[in-house]
């Protein structure tokens, strides 16, 4: 008896209706998903709106008496100034830095005049009109560029290969920044510029950093010195050079033998010593640069103005703050008072 073909065609259609079915499946409990996010967020919403409602004359009560209690301490508090100073700290001294500020926000905060007066050698009145110090990071994309560069060139090429730009800054904190950046908050827009001797003298005493700046002065002076060697040697040497070609000319030719190829041979060492002076001074630049940089254990690149700017603000201003927060904190009783009352019927059922 012959054997019935099979009809692949019938199943094939069966398994691409089951595929797309699994697809709207798929699709259907994607939406329903996303449905009963939004579905769930305009319950808040409304929820919300249900408890402005019942709560307004409470709500609107709040935010009159914060504004008017704002008003009346932005008008009769003393206005307060901010003062900005960048600095290079040099030698790792940055850490000494950010621990130094710290010390003499804390004392601020405490309202230490006494201890924060001798700390920046200013008055205990100038020292009670501080009111909050900190340091700051101040890098962009273009000096973490240039931080890195400065990174790897005391890698070996092994380890250079397992480091990248993004693996360099994932690990990048406020403390690798080249430039910080000191801010004194103060109700007298007097008193940043006279707290300056003091902030940069508490790092420039530090023995360890006069100790480091000693030897890297030592060291970059003992460079220039080998420098200047080489180069009286290259002056030397070319000075040789071209006795030898005047000599060399000198004599009388014989003939027609021309030894090019000696004179091609000088042409080339007088050639690599004009090439070998320019390195050299390439070198004393970069050198020069960085005993500029390295000058100073601290580095100002930008003093405390004379005069602090007025500090601006909506975060700044009691007029905005205190209707916010009294909200917060009407909106935070009120809810427990619900909660509570939700609680209760539901150990009552």
């Amino acid at each position: 008896m012959a054997e019935q073909p099979v009809n692949n065609g019938t199943s094939d259609e069966i398994d691409l209706g089951q595929l797309f079915q699994m697809i709207g499946r798929a699709f259907e409990r994607f939406f329903n998903f996303i449905g009963s996010i939004l579905k769930g967020v305009f319950h808040l919403v409304i929820l919300l709106l249900i408890f402005i409602q019942k709560n307004i004359i409470v709500l609107a009560i709040a935010v009159i008496v914060g504004a008017v209690a704002g008003y009346f301490l932005d008008k009769n508090l003393p206005e307060k100034y901010v003062s900005k100073m960048v600095v290079e700290p040099n030698f790792n001294s940055v850490q000494q830095l950010y621990n130094n500020i710290d010390f003499y926000n804390d004392l601020a905060k405490a309202q230490d005049s006494t201890t924060l007066a001798t700390a920046l050698n200013i008055t205990e009145y100038e020292a009670g009109s501080v009111k909050e110090i900190f340091v700051d990071s101040y890098s962009d994309e273009n000096q973490k560029i240039a931080l890195f560069d400065d990174f790897i060139k005391d890698l070996d090429t092994t380890t250079i290969k397992t480091i990248d730009f993004d693996n360099y800054l994932d690990n990048f904190n406020s403390l690798d920044a080249r430039f910080h950046q000191i801010s004194v908050v103060s109700t007298d827009n007097k008193v940043a510029k006279k707290m300056q001797p003091a902030i940069i003298a508490s790092i420039s005493v530090n023995d360890y950093f006069k100790l480091q700046k000693k030897i890297n002065d030592e060291n970059l002076d003992l460079q220039e010195d080998i420098y200047m060697h080489q180069l009286a040697e290259i002056d030397s040497l070319q000075s040789l050079y071209r006795t030898v070609l005047i000599k060399e000319a000198d004599k009388p030719m014989q003939g027609t033998n021309i030894n090019l190829a000696e004179n091609g041979e000088s042409q080339n060492k007088e050639l690599a010593l004009i090439q070998e002076r320019e390195v050299l001074k390439e070198r004393l630049v970069r050198l020069n640069r960085e005993r500029a940089n390295k000058s100073e254990i601290l580095n100002i690149i930008s003093d405390f103005p004379t005069r602090g700017v007025e500090l601006k603000g909506l975060w700044n201003r009691y007029l905005f703050l205190f209707p916010l927060v009294l909200v917060l904190l009407v909106v935070g009783v009120l809810w427990g008072l619900q909660l509570n009352n939700y609680l209760r019927n539901y150990g009552k059922s």
